[in-house]
């Protein structure tokens, strides 16, 4: 009744009490009750309707100005609204300011700083203003924030700090009655003798030499050499390279913004040597060449270029946020198994792309059209990335507290063959422990961290509804 009561205190005046008398007896939302841009509802709850309000207005039927010049908040881009006691300022009363976050400025923290501004980076690396912060696309070998480190150690076919049993191929050529072997261990820069390389068998329609880096690198190019058997030069004329984290799953290496596998120049004789840089670089435990295009035969001398990544990365200086609050990581790159409709309105729909964290607003968040454990949210980061950590947050659903309390973390490198994070102690898929509510944030660390380009959260337990807020932690290397 009290409901009611104040529909008709609402509704004063002649024409509008008999349209709320209407409303009243059955049909609540044909003549909207609500004001000031509320939305009405039936069929939730014991009350015959509510008012879904629009920002800056309150009460049962949106009626009432929220009260206070910090609610709402006028501070834009996660600024801090602080009440003052008002002062008098010629004809204006400030009741409030904004305290900014780094990187903004302005009455209302409305200014975004452009970082770019003062060229921070280097080496030919491009800049692009995020809020309140910066990002350099390096182009290889460069790498470091601001593209200041290179990243060209030769990494030890030529030096032999890569043994022969990290050295594998699909086949060995064997010549003179099977007294010469042209093992892949041979396949050294420079590499001097009468044997001297590796060559593939003269049967083999599909030859490959791999190197087991034992431990992911950062592979920034890669120098190639034929050789000379019986005083005929042989040497690959073109070839394309592989990689994987695992030996068993290997994507093959494509250019920026291609779908087509890249195809690299080799040699145009014996003994010269090319050079091919990978832009980007490569970050994977086992490379793999692939020969396309043979002069004679596949044979080959080589040495590859590239450094260790905890020379310029650790999991505690490999911790930045990835872009989900700064909005680095696009609306593009997220993506999710389904999406949940408050009420089913379109307008209160949760999208995958509202699932960062501190999100403000009444649909701020990621929920799925269900609750069950086969939900998933997606990131992909377009490129591989180290992953040292996350950060994840619930939200409420126009008062109810809702979030993600345990979860999974899956991981991909090519968005169809997925792993999932593990417990190193048991072996068994690990489980995160979320959230507590609606707003703390809860950072949970990988240990240890993990490569990959696609990364996905796998609800498990959850309070009400599955409600997500998250950041993504590491870096590039």
């Amino acid at each position: 009744m009290k409901r009611l009561g104040n529909v008709f205190t609402a509704c004063l005046g002649t024409f509008a009490l008999l349209l709320c008398l209407y409303s009243v007896e059955g049909e609540y939302c044909k003549v909207n009750l609500c004001h000031n841009g509320g939305t009405c509802v039936t069929g939730v709850g014991e009350d015959p309707f509510i008012c879904i309000c629009a920002d800056g207005f309150g009460g049962d039927t949106c009626n009432l100005t929220e009260i206070g010049p910090c609610n709402p908040n006028p501070c834009k881009n996660d600024g801090s609204c602080e009440v003052i006691s008002p002062t008098r300022r010629g004809d204006v009363f400030n009741e409030y300011i904004c305290r900014c976050q780094p990187g903004f400025e302005g009455m209302h923290c409305q200014i975004n700083e452009n970082d770019c501004a003062k060229q921070p980076c280097k080496n030919g690396g491009s800049c692009r203003d995020l809020d309140g912060d910066y990002a350099c696309q390096c182009p290889s070998p460069y790498v470091g924030k601001q593209c200041q480190l290179r990243c060209i150690s030769l990494l030890g076919m030529e030096g032999g700090a890569i043994v022969e049993s990290q050295i594998s191929a699909s086949s060995v050529h064997y010549g003179i009655m099977g007294l010469q072997r042209w093992g892949p261990e041979l396949a050294r820069l420079n590499n001097q003798g009468v044997v001297n390389a590796w060559t593939s068998a003269t049967h083999d329609r599909n030859p490959w030499i791999e190197i087991n880096m034992q431990k992911k690198m950062r592979l920034t190019g890669i120098i190639t050499q034929g050789a000379s058997r019986m005083g005929t030069a042989e040497y690959i004329k073109a070839f394309k390279v592989a990689s994987s984290f695992d030996g068993n799953n290997y994507v093959t290496y494509k250019a920026d913004g291609q779908r087509r596998d890249k195809v690299f120049v080799g040699n145009a004789d014996n003994d010269s040597t090319k050079t091919n840089l990978f832009d980007p670089p490569i970050i994977a435990q086992y490379i793999r060449i692939i020969p396309v295009v043979c002069r004679k035969a596949c044979t080959l001398r080589m040495e590859l270029v590239g450094c260790e990544l905890n020379v310029y990365s650790n999991t505690a200086g490999c911790s930045e946020p990835l872009g989900m609050k700064s909005r680095l990581i696009s609306d593009a790159q997220l993506s999710a198994s389904s999406t949940y409709r408050t009420w089913g309105i379109d307008t209160f729909t949760w999208h995958p792309q509202f699932a960062r964290l501190d999100k403000a607003g009444k649909t701020n968040a990621w929920s799925p059209a269900h609750n069950n454990r086969s939900e998933w949210i997606q990131v992909d980061l377009e490129k591989t990335k180290r992953l040292t950590g996350i950060i994840t947050q619930g939200a409420k659903d126009f008062g109810v507290v809702q979030f993600v309390s345990v979860f999974k973390v899956a991981y991909s490198n090519d968005g169809e063959l997925w792993s999932t994070v593990k417990d190193e102690k048991t072996g068994n898929d690990q489980l995160f422990q979320g959230n507590i509510d609606n707003n703390a944030h809860k950072k949970n660390v990988f240990e240890p961290p993990f490569f990959a380009r696609y990364v996905r959260v796998l609800p498990w337990e959850w309070h009400e509804r599955i409600t997500l807020r998250m950041e993504l932690l590491g870096c590039d290397d």
